[in-house]
């Protein structure tokens, strides 16, 4: 042991040093992004993001309104063949629709089963969300709320 610390190889056995420390912070960090919030934290660094969460009944929170003023609707199980158009024209049977969108997989681009429809009038919303949730589009019944935020 004392060899590696003295002569010529100090500077080659610090920098390999250096850099084994390095990796170990990376993979503390995936460890900790792949854990997520909901798993027990093992890092000191996990375990101060942990602490600064709300705590309680934080799942109950409304999702913030859009910048517009507009109500954001959650729409899910929604058929894997169904397209935004259409998702549209089913809300706006009951009012204006601002946006309707399906979240995709970024490497296939295929529906999740589920999206979110914006639309500017709350009652309309209410009035929408009352009718559709539980219809069947497509063969797969709809579940429609107002969109929470769940973080």
């Amino acid at each position: 042991m004392k060899e590696i610390f003295t002569g010529s190889n100090i500077v080659p056995t610090l920098i390999v040093a250096f850099v084994s420390f390095l990796a170990g912070l990376i993979v503390e960090m995936l460890v900790c992004k792949a854990m997520g919030k909901g798993a027990k934290p093992s890092g000191r660094d996990c375990q101060q993001a942990a602490k600064a969460q709300p705590k309680g009944d934080h799942f109950e929170k409304r999702h913030p309104a859009p910048a517009d003023g507009s109500i954001e609707i959650y729409v899910g199980n929604l058929s894997y063949d169904l397209t935004e158009e259409q998702l549209r024209k089913e809300f706006e049977a009951y009012g204006t629709v601002n946006s309707a969108r399906i979240i995709t997989n970024r490497f296939n681009n295929k529906s999740k089963g589920f999206g979110f429809v914006q639309m500017p009038n709350r009652p309309e919303a209410e009035a929408a969300v009352k009718a559709l949730n539980d219809k069947d589009i497509l063969g797969r019944k709809l579940k429609c709320n107002e969109a929470r935020n769940l973080i």
